[in-house]
C-alpha cells in the first residue's frame, strides 16, 4: 500500500486504555496545529469502538481549542444511547488536561427506506482535469513559506480541481467549488473505514470556499482561518478508493465568521454525503506589506 495512505490508516487507529478511554497520536501536515479532519476521524473512531452492529449516520462536532501534534490526544466517550434501531455516542477529545473538541454521533441499524435526491453537479470527469494534489514545483517557490510548506506535503489522496486556484493572485470569484478526489491506493472494503476515512478528508476545501469572493481582499492582508464547527450526514454506502465528487458552496460570510456546505457525490452520481462547517475567517492588514 502506498506509505502516505497506510500511515494514515494506522493514524486512526487507536489505542485503548480503558473502558470508554482512548488514546491517539497526531501527525504534522504543514497546518499550524493539528488538522481538524483528523481529530474527526478519531473520534469517529473512538465512537465506533463502542458500538456493535450499526453503522454511523451522522456526527456534529465543534472545535476548542488548538490542537498539539507534539502531544497525544484521550479521546473519552459517552455511551449516551443504545436504543432499539438507534445508538448515540458523545465523545471529548483532551490533550494537556483540557478537551480540546467535542462530538455527538448517532449510529443506526441499516434499513431500507425512501429514496430520493438532489442531481449532481454537471462538472468534467476527473479524467479530463489536471491532478491538483500539489502546486507545480516552480509556483511551490514562491508561495509564502507557511502555505508552501503545507502544499508540498505528499497526501495519502489525490484531488483534482474543476475550478483551478491561483495561489499568487487570487481573484474574486463565486462561493462555490468542485473537487474530484480519491485514495492514491486500493482500502480494504470496510464501510465503517470509509466513513472514518470520508470524515478526515471532509475538513478540505470548506472553509476555503467562503473567502472566494473575496479574492482581492486577500491580497496585502494576514488570514486568520480555524474551523469552528463541523457537522455529516451519511446517506449512502461510499468507498474513498473510488473517484468522488466534493460541490461545496458558502451561502454567508459575516461578523468575522465563513459558513460552508458541500454534497458528496460517487462518479455514478449518487449522493452519498453532506457536509456543513462555520469557521472563523478573520483578515488583518499586514504591516509589512
Amino acid at each position: 500500500m502506498n506509505p502516505q495512505l497506510a500511515d494514515l490508516l494506522a493514524l486512526l487507529e487507536l489505542e485503548p486504555l480503558e473502558v470508554n478511554l482512548f488514546r491517539g497520536e497526531s501527525r504534522d501536515i504543514g497546518s499550524p496545529q493539528v488538522f481538524g479532519g483528523q481529530v474527526l476521524g478519531q473520534a469517529l473512531t473512538a465512537a465506533s469502538a463502542t458500538v456493535e452492529g450499526r453503522i454511523v449516520h451522522s456526527l456534529h462536532a465543534y472545535f476548542l481549542r488548538r490542537g498539539d501534534f507534539n502531544a497525544p490526544i484521550v479521546y473519552q466517550v459517552d455511551r449516551a444511547l443504545d436504543g432499539h434501531s438507534f445508538s448515540n455516542r458523545r465523545v471529548v477529545a483532551i490533550q494537556h488536561g483540557e478537551p480540546i473538541f467535542n462530538m455527538a454521533a448517532s449510529f443506526q441499524v441499516i434499513e431500507e427506506g425512501l429514496e430520493h435526491q438532489i442531481a449532481m453537479p454537471e462538472v468534467p470527469p476527473p479524467e479530463e482535469l489536471p491532478d491538483s494534489s500539489r502546486p507545480p514545483p516552480a509556483l511551490l517557490a514562491r508561495l509564502p513559506e507557511r502555505l508552501r510548506r503545507f502544499l508540498e506535503q505528499p497526501r495519502p489522496f489525490e484531488f483534482r480541481l474543476v475550478q483551478p486556484m491561483d495561489y499568487l493572485a487570487p481573484r474574486s470569484a463565486p462561493p462555490s467549488r468542485q473537487v474530484w478526489f480519491r485514495a492514491v491506493d486500493r482500502l480494504p472494503a470496510d464501510e465503517r473505514l470509509h466513513r472514518r476515512l470520508l470524515a478526515y478528508l471532509s475538513d478540505y476545501f470548506l472553509l476555503d470556499t467562503a473567502t472566494l469572493p473575496h479574492g482581492s481582499a486577500l491580497l496585502g492582508s494576514t488570514i486568520m482561518m480555524a474551523s469552528i464547527d463541523h457537522a455529516m450526514w451519511f446517506h449512502r454506502p461510499l468507498r474513498v478508493d473510488d473517484w468522488l465528487l466534493y460541490a461545496v458552496e458558502s451561502p454567508s460570510a459575516s461578523g468575522a465568521r465563513g459558513f460552508a456546505r458541500a454534497g458528496v457525490y460517487s462518479r455514478d452520481g449518487k449522493l452519498i454525503a453532506s457536509t456543513a462547517q462555520e469557521g472563523l475567517v478573520r483578515l488583518r492588514r499586514d504591516k509589512a506589506s
